[in-house]
């Protein structure tokens, strides 16, 4: 990573959609932000870790870790300033694990002062569950009360790409303008 950029981190269990994210984030930062995303483009599960830059003005290397990867998340956690940890609206069976995930990455040293944002991808799934089902479910507003960082929320659709430029303009508002 070269001077000048931040880390952030990628985190959530597998399938929930982290690849087509961070592809979907780069086409949009990419470009001037109001263009046709067009069709979504081909992934493969994250076997390992995968760095993407992507710049909003600010550069901002994402570390995409393979949900199969929990056990050893700990030894990357060094440099992150954020965290992004994506959970799946459509598969309401694995939404106790990624709750459990989530509090162990938030009871971390490591992750103490990072700035996380919680995605609930997949939104455009028929069979998805709102938001505030999945916040009432596992008790978000009693997380968010007894956590260290500083906690936001969004809902998006990788695939149709609702709610990435929100996604992008919080790395901005929490990335942009400190310093390294």
């Amino acid at each position: 990573m070269e001077l000048g950029a931040v880390m952030c981190l990628l985190l959530g269990a597998s399938g929930v959609g982290k690849t087509l994210l961070v592809k979907r984030l780069l086409k949009l930062s990419s470009g001037d932000g109001k263009g046709d995303l067009g069709d979504p483009p081909p992934t493969r599960p994250t076997v390992g870790t995968d760095l993407t830059d992507i710049v909003v003005p600010r550069k901002i290397t994402i570390r995409e870790l393979g949900g199969c990867m929990g056990p050893i998340w700990p030894s990357y956690y060094g440099n992150c300033r954020c965290l992004l940890f994506m959970m799946d609206a459509a598969n309401p069976t694995q939404l106790s694990a990624s709750c459990v995930q989530l509090l162990g990455l938030l009871s971390a040293e490591g992750l103490a002062e990072a700035s996380v944002l919680i995605l609930f991808n997949k939104i455009d799934v028929p069979c998805y569950m709102t938001v505030e089902e999945m916040k009432s479910l596992m008790r978000l507003p009693d997380i968010i009360a007894c956590a260290k960082q500083s906690i936001s929320t969004v809902a998006v659709s990788a695939h149709k790409g609702t709610g990435l430029a929100e996604v992008l303009h919080w790395l901005q508002d929490t990335l942009g303008t400190d310093s390294c």
